[in-house]
């Protein structure tokens, strides 16, 4: 079967790569802006609130191996899905969690997943992560890539930024 692409924003983009990048059938793991309406954005530009872009991962991926579904399930528990203005120490628009859907059945599968969750009663607050159609995506420069393997000491302390624990006391079992 052929590679499809999964796309998700949860936050700082850096903090979304390594829990993709560790899963069998996981091809890639690309850090990007996407939604906005400035094409090839850089950084400064989607730090600036002004482009209308979401920090996102996308994800390539062989579904023989593993299913988008299941990566739904590894992306809410990246993410505080309660928080529509942003991630843990990250706010703003550029931050917002977001499923973002390449067809109908991945747009099926996520609202599917998000119900399940609002219905598992595992938050008290309302699950607000939206779920959209995915928008051209924008490749981030080089030195974001595979941030937490060339930078792990700055990634550690990104996660430390309320991440690590929200995870620990929401997602761990």
């Amino acid at each position: 079967m052929a590679e499809e692409t999964a796309i998700f924003a949860g936050g700082c983009f850096w903090c979304m790569v390594q829990p993709f990048d560790t899963q069998p059938g996981i091809n890639a793991v690309i850090s990007g802006y996407t939604g906005g309406h400035v094409p090839n954005p850089t950084y400064e530009q989607v730090a600036s609130h002004t482009t209308g872009h979401t920090e996102a991962v996308e994800i390539k991926f062989d579904p023989a191996v593993i299913s988008y579904a299941q990566l739904v399930e590894i992306y809410w528990q990246q993410t505080d899905p309660t928080d529509a203005m942003g991630q843990f120490q990250d706010r703003g628009d550029s931050y917002r969690p977001v499923i973002l859907y390449n067809s109908p059945e991945q747009k099926a599968i996520a609202e599917a997943s998000k119900a399940k969750l609002a219905a598992s009663g595992k938050f008290a607050e309302p699950i607000v992560t939206s779920i959209e159609p995915a928008k051209p995506f924008y490749p981030a420069e080089d030195y974001h890539q595979d941030f937490y393997k060339k930078n792990p000491l700055r990634f550690e302390m990104e996660e430390r930024g309320g991440r690590e624990q929200f995870k620990a006391q929401h997602w761990q079992h």
